[in-house]
């Protein structure tokens, strides 16, 4: 037998309860039972039923009827869960890039942010931050809240290595190195616990997380010195802490572990921590109830099985935050608990329910094979049965003992009904058919499409704010926190602006691209906003080398340099022919002008000639006696024809300045 020394038994020893962690304990758990009391009575009942529409079991609580028999359950609900959890998580990471960092622009000393930001997303996507992100917004689709728990530890991480040896050969082996581990914890709402009076993380006075764990990780806690040195034991069961609702729960080996982060009495914390702090003047009387509350510190407090204290400290984070975020998948103002797609459908998903059984039940009884019978003439003893090839015994005619029986038809009509109160379900959630078309318009026109599917649209986008504001960006900048506290030399500490980069779901994706689709073919394959449309239809897209193609068609946006001379040379041709032509119309006019001219001079002295050649003519050929009065005659003849000539010779001068104007004007 082995002997022990007087330190090596005090080291075996464990840890005695002493009144201060009676205090500390009985603090908190007293305030845990009285806000799981509130929750218990006002949601775990629904929470339950939830659950088990999501996951289509059935139980005897949830019949519709007293004389129901069938247990179908339809999977309406259970298809408007997936396709708004499906549509979430795909604007959140559809995009690869789903938050950004900024640095301030008041600090003084510039960060390389882009590094930073490449080296947080992947220490978080090394510990599957994304799957966990998926699981929290599926809780809150069935729950109506999405809640996270961050917690930090050291991990030892081993690759493999090769090195040179002075011979100069290689040796083979694995290296071991410790790297600070930030992890997202889903929480299912049966699990948590919070101050009823508040709306938010921040605004409760605590909140708590209470999880069946292993024994054996509490054993390994109080191994690596997180928790205190007690004698842990396995708890019992309770079915309203389990993730799932199972037929059996497994029992063995289990320990109730509560974690409690939040306000506490700063006295226990003293007392645990043999602190010596200043004394501090009450400010209210012993005896009242303000003076529990008068002198709180944030704390984080880990209790196991409801009683035996494993861990009580002022919280070591440097923010003074709470390592939880939660938000509501559908905003209820002024509470904390939100509402969820299950709830949305649960009226709708009992009527399907209701209809669906009842013609199932109807069913049975008009299509199983009945018979009438004559019980007194059939053979002592006889068990009555109908099968194929089956014989049966009668005392007498059995056409006179036995009678089909039919007890009527199944109407139809139940059917038609469940189908109305599906598109009303699917209405209620903002989600679509199997089809993939929206039901909550008739299908009679692109207008009412639209309009249907832009609705659906903002119903995601709302949901969608709400995970962005409530709990992607405080993730993102607790984790940031996180790291920069435990790991400094990765992450200097400065003030930086988180954003998140969720972009269009699938749904909303398509639509986008059927608009840029149907603008492309109204304006033609030529015109000059074809690259940006086609940029736009690839940036909406799925396609995995989205980004190559994105970069490919700037590049082709961009001119190139011998294209762009060549079109400097063909718009200086152009310009050129252009001022050729017009100098050929200007010389035309002007040529034009000047014959005008001519024309009007021409007309201006040919009355003159014609006077001229006539007095010419009246002077010659002129023979006989009477020369004077043959001279008259002649004149006053030539006078005539003058007068004819100048009202011609006007009219054509009026024509030719009349023509001369419209030139001018021309």
């Amino acid at each position: 037998m082995a002997e022990f020394t007087k330190d090596e038994l005090a080291q075996n020893e464990f840890v005695q309860e002493t009144e201060s962690d009676k205090e500390i304990v009985e603090f908190v758990v007293s305030h845990c039972d009285r806000w799981r009391d509130h929750r218990d009575t006002n949601y775990l009942e629904d929470w339950k039923e939830y659950e088990r529409i999501f996951r289509g079991k059935w139980a005897a609580e949830d019949r519709t009827r007293e004389s129901e028999r069938s247990r179908i359950i339809s999977p309406a609900t259970q298809q408007a869960v997936e396709t708004r959890h499906a549509e979430i998580c795909e604007a959140i990471f559809g995009n690869g890039e789903w938050f950004d960092i900024r640095d301030d622009l008041v600090d003084q000393q510039l960060i390389d942010v882009e590094l930073l930001k490449l080296q947080l997303k992947e220490d978080l996507e090394k510990e599957n931050i994304r799957k966990a992100i998926t699981q929290v917004e599926l809780l809150a689709e069935i729950y109506g809240t999405g809640i996270g728990e961050l917690t930090v530890s050291k991990k030892t991480e081993m690759y493999p290595q090769t090195m040179p040896m002075a011979d100069g050969t290689a040796a083979y082996g694995v290296m071991e190195k410790e790297y600070t581990c930030v992890k997202l914890n889903p929480i299912n709402p049966k699990n948590f616990l919070i101050d009823p009076n508040a709306v938010s993380i921040e605004d409760a006075m605590g909140v708590a997380i209470e999880s069946y764990v292993s024994i054996h990780q509490v054993v390994s806690g109080i191994e690596k010195g997180i928790y205190r040195k007690v004698d842990i034991q396995p708890y019992g069961q309770d079915d309203d802490l389990e993730p799932t609702q199972e037929d059996v729960q497994f029992k063995d080996d289990k320990v109730l572990l509560m974690k409690y982060y939040g306000l506490v009495p700063r006295e226990y914390i003293e007392q645990l921590e043999n602190e010596e702090g200043e004394e501090v003047v009450d400010l209210f009387p012993e005896d009242s109830t303000a003076d529990k509350y008068s002198d709180l510190v944030e704390a984080i407090v880990v209790i196991a099985n409801g009683s035996t204290l494993l861990k009580a400290e002022k919280t070591p984070y440097m923010m003074k935050d709470r390592p939880v975020v939660a938000y509501q998948d559908d905003t209820v103002p002024n509470r904390f608990w939100g509402r969820g797609t299950v709830e949305k459908a649960y009226n709708m998903q009992k009527g399907i329910d209701a209809q669906l059984r009842a013609h199932l039940d109807s069913l049975a009884l008009t299509t199983a094979p009945m018979i009438a019978m004559d019980a007194t003439r059939l053979p002592r003893g006889a068990k009555f049965e109908v099968k194929p090839g089956k014989a049966i015994l009668t005392n007498g005619n059995p056409a006179e003992i036995l009678f089909p029986f039919k007890f009527g038809t199944t109407d139809q009509g139940n059917l038609a009904i469940s189908q109305n109160f599906e598109r009303m379900l699917l209405q209620a959630t903002g989600t679509v058919d199997a089809s993939g078309q929206p039901t909550q318009f008739t299908r009679d026109g692109a207008a009412q499409f639209s309009m249907s599917i832009a609705g659906i649209i903002k119903k995601y986008k709302r949901t969608l704010t709400n995970f962005q504001e409530d709990f992607l960006v405080p993730l993102i900048r607790k984790a940031a926190y996180r790291f920069m506290q435990f790991d400094p030399e990765r992450y200097p500490a400065a003030d930086y602006k988180f954003i998140p980069m969720a972009t269009l779901g699938i749904i909303a994706r398509e639509y986008e691209q059927q608009q840029l689709i149907a603008l492309l073919q109204t304006l033609g394959p030529d015109t000059p906003v074809l690259p940006m449309i086609l940029k736009g239809i690839i940036a909406s897209s799925s396609l995995p080398n989205r980004a190559e193609m994105i970069t490919q068609l700037e590049q082709m946006m961009q001119p190139n340099p011998e294209q762009q001379q060549l079109q400097q040379v063909e718009v200086q041709l152009k310009t050129a022919a252009a001022e050729a032509q017009v100098a050929k119309l200007q010389s035309e006019a002007v040529r034009n002008n000047a014959s005008a001219q001519k024309d009007v001079v021409e007309a201006q002295l040919m009355p003159q000639e014609t006077q001229a050649k006539v007095i010419s003519g009246l002077s010659q050929n002129i023979r006989g006696a009477n020369t004077d009065g043959e001279f008259e005659r002649r004149a006053k003849i030539a006078e005539l024809a003058l007068k004819e000539e100048d009202i011609r010779s006007n009219e054509r001068i009026a024509s030719l300045q009349m023509l001369q104007k419209q030139s001018k004007s021309a």
